[in-house]
């Protein structure tokens, strides 16, 4: 299992992913940086024009970690359910199980009194993943890669 830490910013992610790249002499991972223009068509949700080109997702490698980080959507509301993204905030943490067992458990245990953000399902990019605000207001990321021990 694998602990990543996961930043968000407010739409200048690709800006402070070039700074950590060239600061720690690494490169972004194999998933280079995913846009929100990148994510499928889906029913019900469209993705605003001043939104598209922010970032989805990016990680470097840094040793044998990961960081990875993402823009929010604009008026995201912060962790602890307040009106706006606030610097101090803007960290998640990940977590990689070893199994989509695994990542059940944690997952439910976690998220018992807390806040379910994203359930856990299937994703586009192949992983099986979701999101929530355990009930001391700490913000978890559950993703679980089938095929490998992911990266992301």
């Amino acid at each position: 299992m694998k602990l990543n830490p996961y930043l968000n910013f407010d739409g200048n992610c690709e800006e402070a992913f070039n700074f950590y790249k060239k600061v720690f002499q690494t490169e972004f991972n194999q998933y280079g940086i995913m846009r929100f223009a990148d994510i499928p068509p889906q029913e019900g949700m469209e993705i605003p024009e001043n939104v598209k080109n922010r970032v989805m997702h990016v990680g470097i490698n840094i040793g044998d970690q990961v960081l990875m980080g993402s823009d929010i959507m604009p008026g995201m509301k912060n962790n602890e359910g307040g009106e706006n993204f606030r610097i101090g905030d803007n960290s998640i943490i990940s977590i990689h199980p070893d199994s989509r067992e695994e990542a059940d458990r944690i997952f439910n245990e976690l998220s018992a009194g807390g806040k379910v953000e994203s359930p856990m399902a299937d994703q586009f990019w192949g992983d099986y993943w979701g999101s929530l605000i355990d009930r001391f207001g700490s913000a978890w990321m559950i993703n679980y890669n089938p095929n490998e021990q992911s990266t992301f």
